[in-house]
């Protein structure tokens, strides 16, 4: 196996995760903001919890791997407006910017305990934002069609 072998670089996978962000604000903006904060369906968090968990995770920890920190997770912020919400959400995705460029691409080889929880090579952990990040983001999409509302095109990634 070749370890310097790539299907995207750093910058690639910082895109394609941005276009998810910028897709998940969509669904959030798509929300009234009762059900935003009220609505769930069989038990499941409101879209709201769901997102503040999404941010719980992308940017404090990129901030703890670049810093060498193991935080735990945190989940205090308590919004009561989506506006508040995609303040928070917007904020985040500069603290992504700001502290995934400064990982080298030979660390996301290195391995990482995450939270204090989770230990995987640094890639792996950033997959696992972006996928977490898809399943709720699904979560959200079933919401908005039982609420009688057309979810983004989930390939419209771009703002």
């Amino acid at each position: 196996m070749n370890a310097n072998a790539k299907v995207l670089d750093s910058q690639q996978l910082l895109i394609h995760w941005q276009g998810h962000r910028n897709l998940t604000r969509r669904v959030i903006e798509a929300f009234p903001e009762k059900d935003l904060f009220g609505f769930s369906i069989g038990g499941m968090r409101p879209f709201s919890k769901l997102v503040l968990e999404m941010i719980a995770i992308g940017g404090p920890a990129l901030k703890s791997i670049v810093e060498g920190t193991i935080n735990t997770f945190d989940e205090s912020f308590n919004p009561t407006t989506k506006a508040e919400l995609l303040t928070k959400w917007d904020e985040e995705t500069e603290i992504i910017n700001e502290y995934f460029s400064q990982i080298t691409e030979e660390r996301f080889q290195e391995t990482f305990n995450l939270f204090g929880q989770y230990e995987f090579p640094i890639y792996q952990n950033i997959l696992y934002f972006v996928d977490n990040e898809i399943h709720h983001r699904g979560q959200g999409y079933v919401y908005l069609r039982a609420l009688g509302i057309e979810p983004p095109f989930f390939w419209e990634r771009e703002r």
